[in-house]
C-alpha cells in the first residue's frame, strides 16, 4: 500500500470529492446568498433588491412563529439530551450481562429515518386516534387529553421530545467514548483518599470529558436547528403555519409559494447560526490535537 503514502496519488484520488463537494455544495452557498440580495422568483431574472429580503424577516409574523417554535424545540431537546445521555453512558459504562445488547438498543432509534419516527409518533400522539389520548379516555381521565401534536400550543415541545427520544442513544455513544478515556487509575486513587461517587463526578469524569460535552452540545444544536423530516411528517407546520420551524418555513416559501428570493435569505440566516455553533465544534477539535 505504498501508493496510498504518494502525495499525488492522494491527491489524484481527493480530487472527484472535491469537484462534487465543490459544484453541490460551496457554488449552491453562493448561489444562495447571491439570490438573497435579489427578487428572484425561481424563473425569470433577478433583479437586485439589496436588503429587501432580510428587512421583510422582521416583520414576517409567521418567520417569527417558526423561529420560536424552533428556540422551544432545541430547549426542550437540550434539556433532555444533556443528562439523560450522560446518565445513560455512565451507566452502559459498566460491564453488566447484556450490556452489548443494551448498548445496540440504545442506538436504535438513531438509525430509524426521521419520517418514519414522525409516522410512529404520530400513530401515538394524534389527538383524534392516537394512543395516548385513547389510553386517556380509557382509563377514564379523559380530561388530560392534550393536542399533542397539531395544535397551537403543544408541537413544537412534541418535537422537542421525539428528537430528543431519537438522539439519546447518539449523543450517549459520544458521552461513553469520553468515559472510556477517563483512567481506571485515577477513580482507584479518589477512592483511597476517601473520595465519594458524587465527588468523583464532579472532580474527575465531568472536567475529563469537557471536550465529549462540548461536542454534544454543538452537535444538539445544530440537530435542533435543522429539524426537517419530524415537523414535515407530523404537522407539515399546520394549522396556519403554528407549528412551522425555521427550516419548514423556508421550505415551503422557496419551493411551495415560489419566493425563492426570501426563502433563500432565510437559508443563509440559518447557516450563519449553524456556523457559529461548528466553528465552536472545529475549535474544539483543534485545541484537542494541539
Amino acid at each position: 500500500m505504498k501508493w496510498l503514502s504518494n502525495k499525488r496519488n492522494i491527491l489524484l484520488f481527493s480530487i472527484p470529492s472535491f469537484l462534487l463537494y465543490t459544484v453541490f455544495i460551496i457554488v449552491s452557498v453562493f448561489s444562495t446568498i447571491r439570490y438573497s440580495f435579489t427578487d428572484f422568483s425561481g424563473i425569470g431574472k433577478a433583479n437586485f433588491a439589496g436588503l429587501e429580503n432580510y428587512k421583510r424577516m422582521l416583520t414576517d409574523e409567521i418567520f417569527l412563529k417558526s423561529c420560536g417554535n424552533t428556540a422551544i424545540i432545541l430547549v426542550v431537546s437540550f434539556l433532555i439530551i444533556l443528562p439523560v445521555s450522560f446518565f445513560v453512558a455512565f451507566v452502559l459504562d459498566r460491564n453488566f450481562k447484556g450490556s452489548s445488547a443494551v448498548k445496540a438498543l440504545n442506538f436504535t432509534p438513531y438509525i430509524i429515518a426521521p419520517i418514519i419516527v414522525g409516522t410512529i409518533w404520530v400513530f401515538l400522539l394524534d389527538p383524534t386516534m392516537g394512543v395516548v389520548n385513547n389510553v386517556l379516555r380509557a382509563v377514564g381521565l379523559g380530561g388530560l387529553q392534550q393536542e399533542w401534536i397539531g395544535g397551537n400550543t403543544l408541537t413544537p415541545y412534541s418535537i422537542g421530545v421525539i428528537y430528543a427520544w431519537q438522539s439519546i442513544g447518539y449523543y450517549a455513544t459520544i458521552f461513553l467514548a469520553g468515559l472510556k478515556t477517563v483512567p481506571t487509575e485515577i477513580h482507584e486513587a479518589s477512592s483511597i483518599e476517601g473520595a465519594n461517587a458524587w465527588q468523583k463526578l464532579r472532580y474527575i469524569t465531568l472536567p475529563m470529558i469537557k471536550d465529549s460535552i462540548v461536542i454534544v452540545i454543538v452537535l444538539a444544536v445544530n440537530g435542533a436547528l435543522k429539524i426537517f423530516e419530524l415537523v414535515y411528517q407530523m404537522t407539515n407546520g399546520g394549522p396556519n403555519h403554528k407549528s412551522e420551524t425555521a427550516v419548514t418555513y423556508m421550505y415551503y416559501i422557496m419551493f411551495k409559494s415560489g419566493k425563492y428570493s426570501y426563502g433563500s435569505a432565510m437559508s443563509v440566516v440559518l447557516l450563519m447560526v449553524c456556523m457559529i455553533f461548528t466553528l465552536i465544534y472545529i475549535r474544539n477539535v483543534k485545541d484537542n490535537f494541539e
